[in-house]
């Protein structure tokens, strides 16, 4: 998971960063807003965390700039203003969810982690480098767009949508090949396939029992 990170205390912002890079999450960590969107232009994240109370643009009006540019990356906004009126306008700007200062580190990891799980369940997923588009059946490495065929494709989204769990050959069958008698060296077939075009390790074999994606 990649999270964008939008603070301008420095030492709040460095703390945060530590912690979730701990955790296992890769952050770009941003002090200035203007150069948010810039970055938003060459790079994508899974989830953005964004500070309301910064420098040289207002937080509402860089959340607003955002959704304009970016309809569908989660954002998670971190305030010290708790009043109602102004949860509202974040909500009706765009943003997903709202954590008032102060918090505590690991409630902002646990609905960091949820906006994810959603994303992923609505149709997108980014594993390291690799983007996938469930809905589209578009995938980006790198962020260059690489052509899959349609059994490829499908054979992807399974091991992607079973995250973390081995996906046994009879599975793959039923779903990729509607149940039809295929041998094992056609799916061995695929799965080189994808290898040759996913950075290493991407996808893992378990001998005698299937293919999981970490």
């Amino acid at each position: 998971m990649k999270v964008l990170l939008v603070e301008d205390d420095k030492l709040l912002g460095e703390s945060l960063a530590d912690y979730l890079k701990a955790e296992g999450i890769e952050v770009d960590w941003v002090s200035d807003p203007r150069r948010v969107l810039p970055i938003l232009e060459i790079s994508s994240y899974d989830v953005i965390v964004l500070d309301l109370i910064m420098p040289h643009i207002p937080g509402e009006k860089l959340l607003k700039e955002i959704r304009q540019k970016d309809k569908s990356t989660p954002i998670l906004i971190l305030t010290a203003k708790g009043r109602i009126e102004d949860k509202e306008v974040c909500f009706r700007e765009g943003a997903d969810d709202y954590l008032v200062k102060p918090f505590d580190m690991k409630e902002l990891l646990l609905r960091i982690r949820a906006l994810h799980r959603r994303r992923v369940s609505e149709g997108y997923a980014r594993i390291g480098s690799v983007e996938i588009d469930l809905d589209a059946d578009t995938v980006k490495v790198d962020g260059k767009m690489i052509p899959l065929s349609k059994k490829d494709m499908m054979l992807l989204k399974l091991l992607v949508q079973n995250r973390g769990r081995v996906v046994s050959h009879e599975e793959i069958l039923n779903y990729v090949w509607g149940g039809m008698a295929v041998g094992d060296e056609v799916i061995r077939s695929h799965i080189k396939n994808l290898r040759k075009i996913l950075p290493e390790g991407f996808i893992k074999t378990v001998k005698g029992r299937g293919y999981y994606v970490e």
